[in-house]
């Protein structure tokens, strides 16, 4: 089979379509014919082996996990022997663990793991992003925070993947929204829901006044201390974008203090803890309750482009990847 493979890190110019072992299935698990694949800021930094202490668990000199990508979706082509609630034929989604690349034409997945059926109502594109922004917001604003009906939260990357996602999801759980992004994008942010918009390029918002009950600092721009003033009295600061102050500060601020810094790694949680959040988002997106922003498309084989995109650090909401020209 065809697939993304990335033997180095580096640039997006590392990235290269190969021809690959077509994986063997163990009696647990599903063989997947890939239609879509997300590509993410996420991705972009395991390519690239940033935050370089992140090379302790993505491989010292280079990526363990050869073939790119982690959120799919796509039919199953294939089932293991002890397979019960999947059969071939099926339309399928969700987000395979590191090791397991879903940028390919096929990817393996165990039946227990984060993988779905698809809503006749969703398409193969969207269903690829599920697992990426909309589940990581659905993880920090509905598990690792606790936020009551007409609390406050900024959300600061409030265009892009993530943030395009906590804006929906904080205003179906009845929260005051400032969403902070650039001036070309208010417009989309403030269709999304958010009460208020402040443009990063004009106002600096950590030198407002205004206090929340949680910062959700989706970009990794901002940081505890810069936001700290900022926080209510219990008030936390959420980041999904790693770095050593957080990590420690993570750790530190729930024994020193009221208000907390918080870190976590969602696509790593056991998908037991996440499949009933990624439950939720799926009906929201059947009942036209919650809407998911693609801002472009790409054929797989034009993923380097897609990754230069995204390195830009202005993607609006999801990038997908077509696999259409795999087929």
């Amino acid at each position: 089979m065809k697939a993304v493979i990335c033997t180095r890190y580096g640039g997006p110019e590392v990235l290269s379509i190969q021809d690959v072992k077509l994986p063997v299935i163990k009696e647990n698990q599903l063989l997947i014919k890939v239609m879509a694949s997300s590509a993410t800021t996420a991705e972009s930094m395991m390519r690239q082996g940033t935050p370089k202490f992140a090379r302790l668990f993505l491989g010292l000199r280079k990526p363990k996990a050869a073939i790119t990508g982690t959120g799919f979706a796509g039919i199953v082509e294939a089932v293991g022997s002890k397979v019960k609630a999947f059969s071939i034929g099926d339309h399928v989604f969700g987000e395979t663990a590191l090791g397991a690349g879903t940028n390919a034409e096929y990817t393996v997945i165990n039946d227990d793991g984060l993988v779905m059926i698809k809503p006749a109502s969703i398409d193969f594109e969207e269903a690829a992003t599920l697992c990426d922004g909309t589940l990581t917001a659905m993880n920090f604003l509905m598990a690792q925070v606790k936020l009551s009906q007409g609390q406050s939260v900024l959300i600061n990357g409030a265009s892009g993947s993530i943030g395009s996602a906590a804006i929906q999801i904080s205003k179906l759980n009845k929260l005051h929204v400032t969403a902070i992004c650039s001036s070309k994008n208010w417009e989309l942010v403030k269709s999304l829901g958010a009460d208020e918009v402040i443009a990063y390029d004009q106002i600096d918002f950590t030198k407002t006044s205004e206090t929340y009950d949680a910062i959700f600092d989706t970009v990794g721009k901002s940081s505890f201390q810069k936001c700290k003033k900022l926080l209510a009295t219990d008030g936390t600061y959420l980041s999904p974008v790693l770095s050593l102050s957080l990590l420690v500060q993570s750790v530190i601020t729930p024994l020193v203090g009221r208000k907390a810094a918080k870190f976590c790694a969602t696509g790593l949680l056991p998908a037991a803890t996440l499949k009933p959040l990624l439950f939720k988002t799926m009906k929201w997106c059947e009942s036209g309750l919650f809407k998911t922003v693609i801002e472009k498309t790409y054929p797989i084989k034009q993923i380097s482009k897609a990754h230069r995109h995204i390195d830009t650090g202005h993607k609006v909401g999801n990038v997908v990847l077509s696999h259409a020209d795999f087929n």
